[in-house]
This record gives C-alpha cells, sequence and structure tokens, in this order.
C-alpha cells in the first residue's frame, strides 16, 4: 500500500489558552484507529519543504506532507502545526518565547482526540527540535518519546544565539528572510517592499541593531526579538527560560526515549553533546547521540563546505537505510514496543573525521576522509584531556613553557578577521557553514585581500605542532585557557582549531582546515551575570568554550590553533570600549596581548583516545 492510500488529512485549528488558534493538518492512517501520534511544530510552513527532508538515493527535498503520509502509511497519526504568528496560524510571533504553552495545550488536544491512543512523541529540525526541549521542560504527561535533531538548547545564551558574550549574526540573516516570509507581510505591500529592499550585505555592518533602525523595522515583531536578544548581554531570567535553557529543567523532562542529533559543523553540536551527557546519566531512557561530519541536516551528502569526508559520512546506508527509516524505526521500537531494528545500538554514535588521502575530488573538494565510533559515553571513557600549550616563536607542544613570553597585535573592529566556514547555519548570504581552506577568496564576506591565508593577517597569531609524526584522534569537548590583556576597555579573544594537511601537487600550499572555534568577550572575564569593563593592560585568565570536535590529525598533518579577536560576521564585532552590548559606540584599535610562561600556562585541552581505533 502507498502512501497515498494509507492515510487522509485533516485540518484543525486547535485554540491555545489564550485563545490564539494554531493551523494544524493530521494526517490520519486507513482504518479504524486509535494510532499512536506524532507531533511536528515548525514556524517554516506545515505544507512547506525543508532542505534537510532529504535522502541520499533522493536528493529532492520531499515536501512535509509527503512525509507525513509516509508516517501514516506506518501506522502514526502524524500531526504538523504552524508555530505561533507563522504561515497560517494566528498570534504574533516572538522567536522562541512561546513555544512551551503553545507545545504543552497542543499535546493536550492530541491526547483527547479519538483516534489518538494515547501515546505521543515529538519530532523535528532545528527550530523543530526546540520547540520539542521546551515542551519537554514542562514534564508533560502523554509524552512517549523524542527525536531532537540539530537544536533544543541546552543554553542559547552560551551557544546558539550567544556566546561567550559575543552576539551570533545568524539571528539577523534569519530575521530578514523569515520576515519576508511571515503572514503581516504577505497582507501588506508596503512592509512587503520595505523588506525586500533591505541590505542584509550593508545592514551586518551596523552595530547593534536598535528599535527603528534595522534591516527589519518594518517588521516591528521580528526587529523586537532582534534588539532584545542583542541587548540582553548578561545571564539572567530572560535566558533561563524552558525555551532557551534545558539545563535548567532537565529534573523535568519526562523519562522517556529520545535521541538527540546534530553534526560538527552545526550551530547546535555543544547543544546536542550536552543535553545527552546531562539526560542519559539522569533517565533510564534510553538516550542516544548521534554526531556527523555535516552542516546544519545535511545529513545525506558527503561533504560539509569545501571538505569530502567520503562514502561513510552519509547517515543513509552506513547508520541507517535513510531518515525517515531511522525516526520510523526508533518510535516502532520505543512507542509501540515492536520488534523493530535498532539501528543506534550504542549509546554514543560519532563521526571520526580524517584518514583521508587528501585529494582533490572532481567537485574541487580535499577528501579528508572519516569513520564511525561506536561508544557508550560522551566524552568517551577512554578519551584523556590533555593540555597542548601556547609557546614562544608560534609553537603547540604538550611540554609547558619554562620562560615568559607574549605575542602582541592590533585588533581594527573596522577590519575584523572574515569568517570563513564553521559551525553556522542560516547564515546565508553573509556565510556558509562546513570545513574550509582558511584562505579568503571573492565570495568571502568582508574578505580584502583574496587569495590571502588569515594565517598571514598581523591579527591572527598561529600556534602549530612540527609534522606530527603517528596520527593523534582528538574527540570531545574543547576549551583554551588563556592568559590576556588589552589596551582598551574591553575587547574580544577567538580561537580556532584546524588540521593542517601539508602541500601535495593538487593543494600546492597544503590546506588549512577549521575543525572548530569559540569566541569570549573579556567584560565576561568573572561570569556572565555582570559585565565588567577591564582595566587596560590587566592582565586576565579567561577560558574559551570551543565547539566539540571528532577528528583524526594523520602523520605528516600539523595540530594548529589560532588566536585572534574577531570572527565576523559570525559573531557581531567589539568596539573595544566597554559600551553595552545595546550602545552604538566609535570603535576603537586596540592593542591585545597573548601571555605565556611558567605561571601563565596558556593552552587548550583536547580530548585524546590513547590508540587510532574507529
Amino acid at each position: 500500500m502507498n502512501a497515498a492510500q494509507a492515510e487522509h488529512r485533516i485540518s484543525a485549528r486547535i485554540e491555545m489558552r489564550d485563545g490564539v488558534h494554531l493551523a494544524t493538518d493530521i494526517y490520519l492512517p486507513a482504518g479504524e484507529g486509535p494510532w499512536p501520534a506524532l507531533l511536528e511544530r515548525t514556524p517554516y510552513g506545515r505544507r512547506g519543504t525543508n532542505h534537510a527532508d532529504r535522502s541520499l538515493l533522493d536528493p529532492v527535498p520531499q515536501p512535509k506532507p509527503q512525509i507525513a503520509a509516509r508516517f501514516a502509511a506506518a501506522g502514526y497519526a502524524y500531526v504538523l502545526q504552524d508555530c505561533r504568528g507563522r504561515f497560517d496560524s494566528e498570534g504574533k510571533f516572538a522567536k522562541y518565547l512561546n513555544e512551551q504553552p503553545d507545545g504543552v495545550d497542543t499535546l493536550a488536544w492530541i491526547l483527547a482526540q479519538p483516534w489518538c491512543s494515547g501515546r505521543v512523541a515529538t519530532l523535528g529540525f532545528s527550530y523543530g527540535a526546540h520547540v520539542q526541549t521546551a515542551l519537554a521542560a514542562a514534564g508533560p504527561a502523554g509524552l512517549g518519546a523524542m527525536f531532537v535533531d540539530s537544536g533544543g538548547f541546552s543554553s542559547a545564551f552560551h551557544s546558539g544565539i550567544r556566546q561567550g558574550g559575543a552576539f551570533e549574526l545568524k539571528q539577523l540573516t534569519w530575521a530578514l528572510k523569515h520576515a519576508r516570509l511571515s503572514p503581516a507581510t504577505a497582507a501588506d505591500p508596503q512592509r512587503r517592499a520595505a523588506l525586500e529592499a533591505a541590505d542584509i550585505r550593508e545592514w551586518a555592518r551596523v552595530m547593534p541593531w536598535t528599535r527603528g533602525h534595522s534591516a527589519v523595522s518594518a517588521a516591528p515583531e521580528y526587529e523586537a526579538y532582534v534588539v532584545e536578544q542583542w541587548s540582553k548581554e548578561c545571564f539572567g531570567p530572560y535566558w533561563q527560560r524552558p525555551e532557551l535553557y534545558a539545563r535548567g529543567y532537565y529534573d523535568r523532562f519526562p523519562d522517556v526515549p529520545m535521541v538527540h542529533m546534530s553534526s560538527w559543523y552545526d550551530p547546535y553540536a555543544l547543544t546536542a553533546t550536552e543535553n545527552f551527557a546531562a539526560l542519559s546519566k539522569a533517565k533510564r531512557g534510553p538516550v542516544r547521540l548521534v554526531m556527523g561530519p555535516w552542516t546544519h541536516g545535511q545529513r545525506s551528502v558527503t561533504h560539509a563546505g569545501g571538505v569530502d569526508f567520503g562514502p561513510a559520512a552519509t547517515l543513509d546506508g552506513n547508520l541507517a537505510p535513510d531518515y525517515v527509516t531511522l525516526r520510523r524505526d526508533f518510535f516502532d521500537r520505543h512507542l509501540r514496543g515492536l520488534d523493530a531494528p535498532d539501528w543506534l545500538v550504542a549509546p554514543v554514535t560519532l563521526f571520526v573525521m580524517g584518514g583521508g588521502s587528501g585529494a582533490r575530488t572532481g567537485e574541487g573538494r580535499l577528501l579528508h576522509g572519516g569513520s564511525w565510533l561506536r561508544t557508550t559515553d560522551w566524552p568517551p571513557r577512554e578519551a584523556q584531556p590533555t593540555p597542548w600549550y601556547l609557546r614562544e616563536g608560534g609553537r603547540l607542544d604538550r611540554a609547558a613553557p619554562t620562560s615568559d613570553a607574549q605575542v602582541t597585535w592590533r585588533f581594527d573592529p573596522l577590519d575584523p578577521v572574515p569568517t570563513i566556514g564553521g559551525a553556522i547555519a542560516s547564515g546565508a548570504p553573509l556565510m556558509e557553514g562546513g570545513a574550509f581552506d582558511q584562505r579568503e577568496t571573492r565570495d568571502t564576506y568582508g574578505a580584502r585581500h583574496p587569495g590571502r591565508a588569515l594565517a598571514a593577517r598581523e591579527d591572527v597569531q598561529v600556534f602549530e605542532t612540527p609534522p606530527l609524526a603517528a596520527d593523534v584522534v582528538v574527540v570531545g569537548p574543547v576549551v583554551a585557557r588563556l592568559w590576556v590583556s588589552t589596551s582598551g576597555r574591553d575587547t574580544d579573544f577567538t580561537v580556532k582549531l584546524l588540521d593542517v594537511h601539508p602541500p601535495t601537487p593538487d593543494w600546492p600550499d597544503g590546506f588549512a582546515m577549521n575543525l572548530t572555534s569559540g569566541i569570549q568577550r573579556l567584560r565576561f572575564h568573572a561570569g556572565y551575570e555582570q559585565a565588567r569593563p577591564v582595566e587596560p593592560d590587566r592582565v586576565y585568565c579567561i577560558e574559551v568554550t570551543l565547539f566539540p570536535t571528532a577528528n583524526r590529525f594523520m602523520a605528516g598533518h600539523r595540530l594548529r590553533v589560532d588566536v585572534s579577536s574577531s570572527n565576523f560576521p559570525h559573531f557581531d564585532v567589539n568596539p573595544n570600549t566597554g559600551a553595552a552590548a545595546a550602545v552604538p559606540a566609535d570603535p576603537v584599535t586596540a592593542v591585545n596581548r597573548l601571555h605565556f610562561g611558567r605561571d601563565r600556562p596558556s593552552g587548550i585541552v583536547l580530548h585524546l583516545l590513547p590508540a587510532p581505533r574507529t
């Protein structure tokens, strides 16, 4: 029986507690119910198409109704709902902030329907993952399983909206794109014209956006959330609400089977690993973690940016036949109690990048390779946290320094280091996620010298090992501890971890491949609850949290750490004045210093596997 024969759709407008109605489609199996239900809530259109809903064999993304029909054919009532203020739903959209009460009310409505068996699971990607953890943080009865893919903030303040005190500018590109797609814009030609005229490439240089002075001024509900998130630079009640801070509500999460899936070049890599690490210890679950080498949702392709990881990299054919099958069998097994295949046989399934030839593929990408690792914990129990020290002369060494030294650079906020790849989503047209040679191109936003390596900039400090004598396998969280000072009243420090491929005929200059990065705003040196202007030229010790990673540094490669003061437009640029995030300020150039020595052992901590394994 095909999907079209196995289901029929009914539509409803579900009333929330405040009287707002949310547009909802329900796809029911043929025959008599009741059935277990799957709930997907989305701001992207319940009848639309998401770029992630594709497979290796069918690379054209499938519309959501088609996917819902496949689940209905497998015996599930599939519920698709437009989030408040989006597409056909009533109400005003406030990004992230209404999702817990709306999710709780929708779940209660489903449980009261005659076609529902009383067992409901949630699923969804990106924002569709955020709404799941917001719902779970309420501890609702009737929630039977969760498949949380590339989202579900462990703490949006620490990763996803802000990081290290800096603001992620993907919120700007997202706001303009989706303000243009909102119901209010469709109904207002003047608003639509104003939004279409806004040039995000120019507006991205405006620091910060303020009410009435932004690319989305014509859409005040979108402007409001951007201005609010940007201005709330300290960690407090705003950031501790359940939609943004699963960390604070893990004890309320129902003890149900759940999967947390993300990827190394996804802005929710830290979220997925943190949620798994906490919930797998607190719940019987079972709780599973999957981390691939992909960009946001691109689990059916072998590449991320300018790097290819080989045929083993896809979810399809390696972890399960395809993404729909993986989720269906997970729900069959844990929601319905069927003897379905358990594709995720270990608690943790990770793709360890590296091991490839380094050749140039036919598409012009570097073949970095990689393979899957199945283990029990995050980080793996056998992975030992190991410090690597920054040394004089640009060395990166396992041995701690014995003499004091420092490096100095001038950080000009008007000439920030351009973003080239990384853990990015929704950044178009300003930036693209993934792994790239860290070299400016004509397509790099903010590039002034196409062809120049970022390492050649005077404000990028490079520390690297000699060519490795043997493979080094890094799997786990990444944290840098730096001793720093600045001439300014504030500044930023950025850290990037790279795998440097040696020169070859395909890559005569080598290939400096970014793995992960982080940023720290210095005025939060004593904690995020309060901003404290720094004393010029005083030395501070800071920690910079990078995104997690898993990579095999092959013999002959170099392990490299870059330290600088900007990563734009991934993050907003610090004006070095100490001004609050919501206050426009004329930028000043700062002289920044990185100190290292016996009493100031600046370095980075990597989790090393004791021997290469996959």
